[in-house]
C-alpha cells in the first residue's frame, strides 16, 4: 500500500472535518463543496439559495423557483487538490428532482514499492453522484431526501457505498422566519479498501433555525450539528498532569468542561443581502476554530466569509474559508438558467 497516499488522505480529512474526521468511512461527505456553503462555516441553515446549494445538503431546502437552473462550483486546495460540484433543479408532477455530483480530485502521486524504489505515478479521487427530491406538504412544510452513491479511489484500493439524508423545514408564512432539520450520512459503506475493514459513515443530526428582520436587509442564523453525539472534543490521553503554582497540587487532564462540549455543537451565521443584487455572508464554526487553531496565534480560524454577485443572467458567489494561520481555501460558483426564456 502507499503509504504517502494514505497520508495525505487522512491529512485532508483533518483539514475540512477536525477532530469529527477521521473516524468514519467517506469523510468527505461533510465537506462543504459550494462557495454560499462553505462561507457559512460549512453548514446549510433554514432557508434555500438561489443555486439550490443547500438542497443538497437539505434536501427539504430546495428552492422550487430554481427550475432550469445550472450551477457549478470549484474549490482549490493545497498541493493540486481541488473539489467541485456540478447540479440542476428538475420540476416533477409530485415534487422537485435535484441531481448532482460532487468530487474531490488529490492531484498526482509519485510511486514508490515497500523498498523505497520509484513505481508509477497515480491519481487519487473521491466522488459522489447524488439526486435530492423536495415534497412541498404545504406552504409552509416541505420534506425530501437525497439517496447519494459514494466512491472513493486512492490508487489501485478502491472503496464504495451508500448514503441518504433526511430533511424537513418549516417556513413561516411571513417568510421571515425558518426552522430545518436534517440526518445526514444515513447508510453503509459496501466495500472497504481493505476486506473485512468496513467503517460505519459520518452521520450527523443538525438543526437550524434563521431569523430575516423585517425592516433590515440582515438574516441571521444558528445551526446546532453533530447532536447525535454529546462529546466531540479531542482528548489527549499524552497530555501529562500539571502542577498548580499556588497549592501544589497535581491537576489530572480530564478532558474538556460541560460548557466546552456544548458550545462545540454550535456554529453561527449572518448575512447581508442588499436588494437581491448582492449578498455577504460570514460564519462561525467554534468547533473548527478550537480544533485547528495554532494555540499561539489563533487568529481568524473557524471564520469564513463570502460574497455574493447577481447579474442579469447569472449568479456568481465566493467563499473564502480560514482553517488557521497555516491554511485556508478559496472556492467559486456560478449559477445561470441555460435556454430561452418564455416571451412576454
Amino acid at each position: 500500500m502507499k503509504l504517502r497516499l494514505i497520508i495525505a488522505q487522512l491529512l485532508l480529512s483533518q483539514i475540512l472535518l477536525a477532530q469529527t474526521g477521521g473516524k468514519n468511512a467517506f469523510p468527505f461527505l461533510n465537506n462543504a463543496f459550494s462557495a454560499s456553503i462553505a462561507s457559512q462555516g460549512g453548514f446549510s441553515n433554514a432557508t434555500s439559495d438561489d443555486a439550490n446549494n443547500s438542497g443538497i445538503i437539505n434536501p427539504s431546502l430546495i428552492n422550487t423557483n430554481a427550475t432550469g437552473i445550472y450551477s457549478i462550483n470549484q474549490g482549490i486546495l493545497a498541493s493540486g487538490i481541488n473539489y467541485g460540484q456540478l447540479a440542476t433543479l428538475i420540476k416533477l408532477k409530485k415534487g422537485y428532482l435535484l441531481p448532482n455530483i460532487r468530487y474531490i480530485h488529490y492531484g498526482k502521486f509519485n510511486g514508490y514499492d515497500e523498498n523505497g524504489i520509484a513505481t508509477n505515478n497515480f491519481t487519487a479521487f473521491d466522488y459522489i453522484f447524488g439526486v435530492s427530491y423536495c415534497y412541498p406538504v404545504n406552504k409552509v412544510i416541505s420534506i425530501g431526501v437525497s439517496p447519494n452513491i459514494i466512491g472513493s479511489q486512492l490508487e489501485t484500493y478502491n472503496s464504495f457505498g451508500i448514503s441518504t439524508n433526511f430533511g424537513a423545514t418549516f417556513t413561516h408564512p411571513n417568510e421571515l422566519l425558518g426552522v430545518s432539520i436534517v440526518a445526514k450520512n444515513i447508510g453503509h459503506q459496501l466495500k472497504s479498501y481493505v476486506p473485512k475493514n468496513k467503517s460505519a459513515l459520518p452521520i450527523d443530526i443538525q438543526a437550524a433555525i434563521s431569523y430575516k428582520l423585517k425592516h433590515a436587509p440582515f438574516k441571521f442564523s444558528l445551526i446546532a450539528h453533530h447532536l447525535n453525539t454529546w462529546d466531540i472534543t479531542y482528548f489527549d490521553p499524552s497530555i501529562k498532569p500539571r502542577i498548580d503554582g499556588l497549592t501544589g497540587d497535581t491537576i489530572s487532564n480530564t478532558g474538556a468542561s460541560f460548557g466546552e462540549k456544548l458550545a462545540r455543537h454550535f456554529a453561527y451565521q449572518v448575512e447581508l443581502a442588499g436588494n437581491g443584487a448582492f449578498s455577504f455572508r460570514l460564519g462561525f464554526n467554534y468547533n473548527r476554530r478550537q480544533e485547528l487553531k495554532l494555540e499561539q496565534r489563533p487568529g481568524m480560524s473557524g471564520f469564513s466569509l463570502g460574497l455574493g454577485l447577481k447579474f442579469k443572467k447569472f449568479k456568481l458567489d465566493y467563499g473564502f474559508v480560514i482553517y488557521s494561520k497555516a491554511g485556508f481555501s478559496n472556492t467559486i460558483g456560478l449559477s445561470a438558467k441555460l435556454g430561452k426564456g418564455k416571451k412576454k
